[in-house]
């Protein structure tokens, strides 16, 4: 019944009490690390436009996953491609808006990788070094978010009605610069979705540019929003 056991659970590998603490250690110190990157991350970026983002809790589980994925593969080449092409039918289709999250994703990743390996040092070295870029970067993430740098414009104008033509003055009114990014037909071909890119001329103008943009012949809906 023993050796039944110690094949199952071991998997081929010689199961003994240094061997299994040193595993359920490794995960212990990537919960903790994963709450620590989860951390970095709340505190590096400040409050969210969305206070029911998920990512903190992703963070916190993906770095429990990787170390123990790190840990299954071990030194095996062939355990590698065999968790590659078991994952690779994996498909995530959530939008990351804020490119700063894919960053603390694969720092997740790197943290997992580190501590299921045995590098919890390295792993403990790269944190504060992480966490202090965000917070020297925290600044121009909320600039950013504040206004005072680029912005997504999306206008719906009805078919019939040129761009260039009805938005140039509001344009060149409230923006100091405006790059058309996207075009596409919205309500069945009935009207256009042009998307830009734009900057404000004045902190705190995005209600006036809608408000504008609302009171042109043709236009059917505005949004704007940070990038």
């Amino acid at each position: 019944m023993g050796d039944f056991l110690r094949q199952t659970f071991a998997a081929g590998d010689e199961l003994t009490f240094d061997a299994v603490a040193v595993v359920g250690c490794r995960i212990g110190l990537s919960v903790a690390a994963g709450f620590i990157v989860a951390g970095v991350y709340v505190l590096g970026l400040g409050r969210r436009k969305d206070d029911r983002s998920t990512l903190p809790t992703t963070l916190v589980l993906l770095t429990v996953v990787i170390a123990i994925v790190t840990q299954v593969i071990g030194e095996s080449l062939a355990r590698a491609f065999g968790l590659v092409g078991a994952l690779s039918i994996v498909r995530f289709r959530t939008v990351v808006e804020d490119t700063r999250d894919t960053a603390f994703v694969i720092f997740a990743v790197v943290i997992g990788m580190a501590v299921g390996a045995g590098y919890s040092v390295l792993a403990a070295a790269g944190i504060p070094a992480v966490l202090l870029a965000a917070l020297l970067m925290r600044g121009v993430g909320t600039d950013l978010a504040n206004g005072n740098g680029w912005n997504v414009l999306a206008v719906r104008l009805g078919i019939g009605h040129q761009p260039d033509g009805v938005l140039t003055s509001t344009f060149d009114k409230h923006l100091m610069v405006s790059h058309l990014v996207e075009t596409a037909t919205a309500k069945q071909g009935a009207a256009l979705e042009l998307t830009y890119r734009v900057r404000l001329r004045t902190p705190g103008g995005e209600f006036a540019l809608v408000a504008d943009l609302n009171r042109i012949e043709g236009v059917q809906g505005v949004e704007l929003k940070p990038v």
